[in-house]
């Protein structure tokens, strides 16, 4: 039977896994490239994003695509809106500094370039290690279960 302390050790664990996730869906809607990186391994990170994005063997490749995306600005305006909402963490711890988690994403993205809306349903399926006393992703594989585009009708005022 573990102990409190090996115990109280686990749940500081999960959450620290889940505070690490929730920090790179807020640095991404918050259009931090920095804070984004700061969430992954330093070197070797296996990143999966499907077809529209790529695989990347450093998190250094996926924020380089994620800043020409969504830093995009027109007449000083963001042009790619985008809303990271994670749920439902499955998380397992491995061993001491090493863990495996699977989250479900609902994002949704307003392109105001195409003038289009984006609703997608996706699955990520993570490993997670322990870097310089801290979590971090070790790998992040994307699963896209569903996505719906529609266009952003003229009488549609997007604010920021």
């Amino acid at each position: 039977m573990p102990t409190v302390e090996e115990r109280l050790d686990r749940l500081e664990a999960l959450e620290q896994i889940k505070m690490l996730k929730h920090r790179y869906f807020r640095a991404c809607d918050a259009k931090d490239p920095e804070a984004m990186r700061a969430c992954f391994v330093e070197r070797g990170a296996d990143i999966y994003y499907g077809p529209a994005l790529g695989s990347f063997d450093d998190a250094d490749g996926l924020v380089d695509i994620y800043s020409r995306i969504a830093l995009q600005r027109v007449d000083d305006r963001y042009v790619i809106l985008d809303m990271h909402h994670g749920m439902h963490p499955s998380i397992q711890l491995t061993g001491p500094a090493t863990a495996t988690g699977a989250w479900t994403l609902r994002f949704r993205q307003v392109d105001l370039n195409a003038r289009t809306e984006r609703v997608t349903a996706l699955d990520y399926d993570d490993d997670y290690a322990v870097e310089n006393g801290e979590w971090k992703v070790a790998r992040c594989h994307v699963k896209v279960l569903w996505s719906i585009e529609r266009p952003l009708t003229d009488d549609v005022k997007v604010v920021q």
